[in-house]
């Protein structure tokens, strides 16, 4: 199983160096790679603060370790963080986060690359948020004694680690000197893995959110013109074009008695085109937008990114994209604002999104016609949205603290951090 894992890995890293021509995401992982090693080597050679290991897969994982990463540099001022990223679509955004005194690319898991990079590096403790289990690296930090941890992870039965041919995956997870979970389920899962080390911490993206809810705001003077009549809004965060079959004859219908602001997950001149095809003549660019007109339009379409976190504080609904093709996209951002939920029907994997459902919070829905039929009665009574702005409100409240419990167990159970 060894062998098939490397193997795998290598024909992963084959067909990107193929595909770099062609695909500008699989050629900045494969330029951020080139003597990416020695660059490690090189900017940690004169290091001597105790150095920390954070690692993400991407943007989203980053955002979900973020206030682990900011309550540890609290906590620990004299220590320095590292930070790695898998995918480019995180690593181009934050290589210049200053929360980091090192953002690098993760070297591609082999036996000789985790040996140097964790040379280089000779972290005090490792960090993986949710998802990345990367055998070679976890082997070497064993063998180091470095205390390994996994963040707001969270397991389900289908997982390749729960299989009766997944003992070398379930080996991996045994690395680890603890895994936080987000829910008791994970927990259990991992037992029947003989995996003990496990607790249920939640998750830490509840502890951001909150804290984005809470500040102040962030100055929007365009987005304030465009709301100042008080026409209800319904944002539309993270779409894809595969969002937009059920999203357009909402549109068109409430154009009168809403405003629209969409926020593509990919800002593209395709996919912007795409918006404005679907909504002729009814589409204004945020870019494009001036605050004495602005108001004239019923539809914002956000052509920037990192504003979507502070878009969902004028809205009184939300669409949340992604559940009509790979999956969900961040949905407590905008919970943490009390918004009634809409999205697609691929959410299973996301307890978040479990639970704003079961809660009656969030409404998953299969087509337009099932969109409609959930937003239609809501919009029509203000005490049931108002109900459900309490109840999403008091669950993403409650499920704040993960940042706390996991900072907790490292004082209580790591020494000489």
């Amino acid at each position: 199983m060894l062998f098939l894992y490397t193997l795998a890995l290598r024909l992963y890293a084959l067909l990107l160096q193929l595909a770099a021509p062609f695909v500008p995401k699989a050629a900045q992982w494969i330029q951020g790679r080139r003597n990416l090693l020695p660059h490690i080597q090189q900017t940690l050679r004169n290091e001597t603060a105790p150095l920390a290991w954070f690692h993400c897969a991407s943007l989203g994982e980053f955002e979900q370790g973020r206030p682990l990463i900011e309550a540890y540099s609290q906590q620990h001022p004299n220590h320095k963080i590292v930070l790695t990223f898998f995918s480019p679509s995180g690593y181009e955004v934050r290589k210049n986060w200053p929360g980091a005194a090192h953002v690098f690319y993760l070297p591609l898991d082999t036996a000789a690359n985790a040996l140097t990079f964790l040379e280089a590096v000779r972290p005090r403790l490792a960090v993986f948020v949710k998802y990345e289990f990367w055998h070679y690296f976890l082997v070497e930090l064993k063998r180091r004694q470095v205390p390994t941890i996994c963040v707001s992870a969270i397991f389900r039965p289908e997982q390749v680690f729960f299989q009766p041919w997944g003992g070398f995956y379930r080996r991996m997870l045994r690395n680890f000197t603890h895994i936080f979970t987000q829910n008791q389920a994970s927990v259990e899962l991992l037992r029947t893995a003989s995996v003990p080390n496990a607790s249920v911490a939640g998750d830490t993206r509840f502890d951001t959110v909150v804290r984005t809810a809470a500040a102040p705001p962030r100055p929007l003077p365009l987005v304030d013109a465009f709301v100042q009549d008080r026409t209800p809004v319904f944002i539309i965060g993270s779409s894809w074009p595969e969002d937009l079959p059920a999203l357009t004859p909402l549109l068109e219908q409430y154009q009168n008695q809403l405003r629209f602001i969409v926020a593509p997950h990919e800002i593209s001149e395709t996919n912007l085109k795409l918006v404005e095809a679907a909504l002729p003549g009814r589409v204004l660019r945020y870019s494009q937008a001036q605050p004495d007109t602005i108001g004239s339009t019923r539809v914002l379409l956000m052509d920037n990114v990192g504003l979507l976190s502070q878009l969902y504080r004028f809205g009184q609904y939300a669409y949340i994209g992604g559940a009509f093709g790979k999956g969900l996209h961040n949905t407590l951002e905008a919970a943490a604002f009390g918004l009634p939920l809409f999205f697609g029907p691929t959410y299973h994997k996301f307890q978040e999104a479990q639970d704003l459902v079961a809660l009656g919070c969030a409404f998953p829905v299969a087509s337009a016609a099932e969109l409609h039929q959930a937003f239609t009665p809501l919009f029509h009574n203000e005490a049931a949205r108002l109900r459900l702005q309490d109840i999403s409100l008091d669950y993403v409240f409650q499920s704040s603290g993960a940042t706390s419990k996991i900072m907790q167990w490292l004082d209580g159970e790591v020494v000489n951090l």
